[in-house]
């Protein structure tokens, strides 16, 4: 059966994502942070999806507070943090009435606005919650990460979840030349300790950004300055590189 993007897909995402470095990323980011003399007390978490990211800056004593669009995606970002808050908006309209510090939206999620003005004003909404000479930090697909996203076009393989059942997943990725969008399709298969299985399937369509892409937006969104880093380096972008760091400082006051 196929789903809306992740909805579905909450249950097991976890399970799947166990292996992502989102202690890692915390640290590039705040590193950053510290390197460029913002000081973060308060964290706004993007796309903060089951919270892995989120749970990241309050693990460092940081006052964060989570936002996605995904009401199953919140509510195991709830459960596994009941002592913050999470906020269900759209990235394009939000509006929570106050600024913050620091703005992250990890893990590609801004290539799922597909068309450009999308992400022009999830990028406004943004500037517009950073306080002066706050941070934005994100990471992006570029155009050859979405043309190329895996190695034989597909990835699989079985990860446990709670009382003995197992997800068994197989995520194909088809790229089309003439629309520039590569879609995901996210197959998974749940099966339960009697050998019951439930399936269910989600699509996920992306669209890439290049430096030269993201840039006009950012202006337009009114960040004073911003540059594009490869992880974990800071290294600056090759041609080749499939997925950068972009961060982007508000007018200091």
């Amino acid at each position: 059966m196929q789903h809306v993007p992740f909805s579905a897909l909450a249950t097991v995402y976890d399970a799947i994502m166990a292996d992502i470095e989102y202690d890692d990323w915390a640290d590039f980011v705040l590193n950053y942070a510290r390197d460029q003399q913002v000081p973060v007390t308060r964290v706004l978490d993007l796309a903060c999806g089951t919270g892995a990211m989120t749970a990241e800056f309050d693990r460092r004593g940081l006052n964060v507070t989570g936002l996605d669009g995904s009401a199953e995606m919140l509510a195991v970002a709830r459960a596994r943090l009941p002592q913050l808050g999470f906020v269900q908006a759209d990235l394009r309209d939000f509006e929570l009435g106050m600024r913050f510090d620091l703005i992250t939206c990890v893990f590609d999620s801004l290539n799922n606005l597909t068309e450009p003005a999308d992400l022009g004003r999830a990028l406004a909404r943004m500037r517009a919650h950073l306080k002066p000479g706050g941070l934005l930090a994100f990471d992006v697909n570029t155009r050859l990460g979405v043309r190329e996203l895996w190695d034989g076009e597909a990835i699989e393989g079985v990860a446990p979840l709670a009382e003995g059942r197992e997800v068994h997943y197989h995520w194909s990725h088809h790229y089309d030349a003439a629309s520039e969008l590569g879609t995901v399709q996210a197959f998974c298969r749940v099966v339960d300790d009697s050998g019951e299985a439930q399936e269910f399937v989600e699509l996920h369509t992306e669209r890439g950004y290049d430096p030269s892409d993201l840039a006009p937006l950012l202006e337009a969104a009114g960040f004073a300055s911003w540059e594009a880093l490869e992880y974990p380096d800071y290294a600056e972008p090759w041609p080749e590189t499939p997925r950068i760091w972009v961060f982007a400082r508000a007018e200091p006051s």
